[in-house]
């Protein structure tokens, strides 16, 4: 290699961080992307002790253990080979994994070109655990492992939970408890050590989550898809994202993540790539309430579409949302979730384009702002069956006062559609989801249709 590219090396991890890439997966062209370098700026501020406890929370497969498993422990012994590292992941094979990639690094010619002082001993050189000759190490273990007579300058653990254990509240608890009394305990410097937690986020009280509440963690979270548009500035790296921009485009675009949503559902797609986990304590809804249809009705008594609407077009605005339901025997079947972000000409057309396609027997929208121009505009030039709504009261408590009709089986989801697991996701974050645009139009129909079955009930008293 030149020598302007070795000082590169030496000097820039994110440069590093691609050689090694390269090295244990030569087939595969790497793709660099600005995470990576802000990833590597909040690991040489641990290096550098700026940073004791980090936690990084990204999607699968954006390089996570690449770069924070294999590619900085090389780095930490190459620039000082007395270092000793403690690394840690949910099984002892994806440890060890982990643990070879390093050392294939460490023992390719053009690290031990870049850090000729760095040179692995004969005494110890093993799969779970390699030496320096200067007496510093990465050892390798599994969550609830030995760890008898190991300590460490450096404590890392890469996805403590696979997305299986997370479920079992019993596992989650034993990761916690492992973590505070025997893997944080192992720091040899109580005041200077470091220790990296980096994981995609699997559910509300997974270790990020646990850590995270207790405090005193640095916190880089990279969701797959911007909720909102951010500024991303530490070190040399200042990136603006917008709201809806794609974490990694190039290698992960919006056809791949459509994939991966239907293939997870929303709830883990959720955890998983926004790294925003359903929250179990106080959530309003359970997905098990959720029924599902793989054909719908035969026979249609109503069809309703329920329009929450917006004038604004532009990710970082409100969408306005249609839902179009089919009723039978007391069950509302959703058949379409359309969510436009539409300028107030280009909505009316399609309010009128979505009435002449599903021809509905009610069309109901909220009477005030734009659903208030909306409402006049159409009674004047269309006819259209239209039902003015009006709440009286909050989002959360409108919710709560029609998740009773879900828990009972009276909503309908598909078995599969494109929108299906955007709609899920907003449904089961609710009330923290950053968009609650599907499931005002959800709630405004099912308010709509719990009142009037209310006063039909109410006549029949009388």
């Amino acid at each position: 290699m030149p020598q302007w590219y070795d000082e590169l090396l030496r000097r820039d991890l994110p440069s590093f961080i691609g050689k090694c890439f390269s090295t244990i997966d030569p087939a595969t062209a790497y793709m660099p992307n600005w995470h990576i370098d802000i990833i590597a700026e909040y690991l040489q501020a641990a290096e550098r002790g700026q940073i004791k406890r980090l936690i990084i929370n990204m999607p699968p497969r954006a390089l996570k253990s690449v770069c924070v498993s294999v590619a900085w422990p090389a780095w930490l012994m190459g620039h000082d080979p007395r270092r000793r590292i403690l690394a840690a992941s949910y099984s002892a094979a994806l440890s060890l994994k982990h643990s070879l990639d390093c050392r294939g690094v460490m023992q390719a010619p053009w690290y031990r070109c870049l850090f000729p002082a760095t040179e692995l001993s004969h005494e110890q050189n093993e799969k779970h655990k390699f030496m320096t000759t200067s007496r510093g190490f990465r050892f390798a273990t599994s969550v609830g492992g030995s760890l008898t007579g190991e300590g460490g300058n450096y404590l890392l653990i890469d996805d403590p939970l696979s997305p299986m254990q997370a479920a079992n509240s019993t596992m989650r608890e034993h990761v916690n408890r492992w973590f505070e009394h025997t893997f944080a305990s192992r720091l040899n410097d109580k005041q200077n050590g470091v220790m990296v937690l980096v994981m995609q986020r699997l559910h509300q009280n997974d270790l990020s989550g646990y850590l995270l509440e207790k405090g005193g963690w640095e916190h880089l979270c990279l969701p797959a898809i911007a909720p909102e548009a951010k500024v991303f500035d530490f070190g040399r790296v200042r990136k603006t994202v917008e709201q809806g921009e794609l974490l990694h485009r190039s290698r992960e675009g919006e056809a791949a993540l459509s994939r991966a949503k239907k293939e997870l559902g929303g709830q883990a797609f959720a955890a998983q790539y926004l790294q925003t986990p359903l929250p179990q304590e106080g959530a309003m809804l359970r997905p098990w309430w959720l029924k599902r249809f793989t054909l719908p009705p035969a026979t249609v008594v109503r069809r309703v579409q329920s329009w929450d609407t917006a004038i604004k077009s532009g990710a970082q605005h409100d969408a306005s949302v249609c839902l179009t339901f089919e009723e039978h025997e007391g069950i509302s079947y959703l058949r379409d979730a359309c969510v436009l972000r539409l300028e107030y000409p280009d909505l009316k057309r399609q309010v009128l384009a979505h009435a002449a396609q599903w021809k509905p027997d009610v069309i109901l929208i909220e009477d005030k702002a734009s659903g208030q121009q909306l409402l006049q505009d159409l009674r004047r030039d269309a006819q259209l069956p239209l039902v003015a709504t009006q709440p009286k009261t909050d989002k959360v408590t409108r919710f709560a006062a029609i998740s009773a009709m879900i828990e009972a089986g009276r909503l309908a989801l598909p078995e599969q559609a494109a929108w299906l697991a955007d709609f899920e996701s907003e449904l089961l974050l609710f009330p923290h989801a950053s968009h609650d645009d599907q499931v005002d139009a959800l709630t405004q129909y099912l308010d709509w249709l719990r009142k009037g079955a209310w006063e039909k009930l109410r006549v029949r008293s009388l």
